[in-house]
């Protein structure tokens, strides 16, 4: 299937590992140019050169208020274009409601929830017609994850701020999404199963509550991930996806 990727420009945030340089990478793969951001630079320098001539590096943290904006002009500058935007960050700590502090509390807002409506009102305001902006959320959107507190609070919300944007930019041909990821085999995933004390007990717990029975791979939110950022998913809008191998069994 052709999903018309080709010379198209998009910018992926977080992209210096797990999804969304695995998203990064399917986009270059299926001939799209990318700007992968990341907030320590010599990781975004590094997850750039292994994608090669198609991806450029950029030093970016999602909370800083200019990082939009410098995002989204070097994908002109360096490609000529601006189709697109994976936004994606890296998860707050974690944490219970008694245990999490106004400080990580701040943190996680500035960055998680703040510099995601940043992102995508910048993006809005420079994308036409067949341009696309998608979230990187969690299944935290439907049902609060034990131990993951902050995340359980902002993720809703950013959600439905992605379906607001939706609404509003649906006349200008502007698609608005949100990708539910689980448990995807990432760093991240792997150090909240450590927080059990027995990692291996949890996973196998964890993996017998999944459909599939497994954990999900990198590259296979990245390929789906890079489906619906492409004009082969040009009708598919306001919806927040689920990528988790059958765990929420819903409409």
């Amino acid at each position: 299937m052709d999903l018309e990727l080709k010379d198209r420009v998009y910018v992926v945030t977080g992209a210096t590992r797990g999804l969304g340089f695995a998203t990064a990478r399917r986009l270059v793969a299926e001939g799209a140019k990318v700007v992968v951001s990341g907030r320590e630079e010599a990781a975004a320098l590094a997850a750039a050169a292994e994608l090669g001539e198609n991806a450029v590096g950029v030093r970016a943290d999602n909370a800083d208020p200019a990082a939009a904006e410098r995002l989204i002009a070097t994908a002109r500058a360096r490609f000529g274009a601006f189709d697109g935007v994976l936004i994606s960050v890296g998860g707050p700590p974690p944490g219970s409601a008694a245990d999490n502090t106004d400080e990580q509390w701040q943190a996680a807002f500035e960055s998680v929830f703040l510099g995601a409506v940043r992102l995508a009102r910048t993006a809005a305001a420079e994308l036409s017609e067949g341009g696309v902006i998608t979230f990187v959320l969690s299944g935290s959107v439907h049902e609060p994850i034990p131990g993951l507190t902050i995340s359980n609070g902002l993720r809703p919300g950013l959600a439905g701020f992605a379906k607001s944007l939706s609404v509003e930019l649906g006349p200008r041909g502007i698609r608005v999404l949100g990708l539910m990821p689980g448990r995807i085999d990432t760093d991240r995933l792997r150090e909240l199963d450590s927080l059990s004390g027995d990692p291996e007990a949890s996973r196998a717990r964890n993996s017998a509550a999944i459909p599939l029975r497994r954990y999900g791979t990198p590259e296979e939110f990245g390929k789906a991930a890079a489906f619906l950022l492409s004009p082969a998913a040009s009708y598919v809008t306001g919806v927040m996806i689920p990528v988790d191998g059958g765990a929420r069994r819903s409409f």
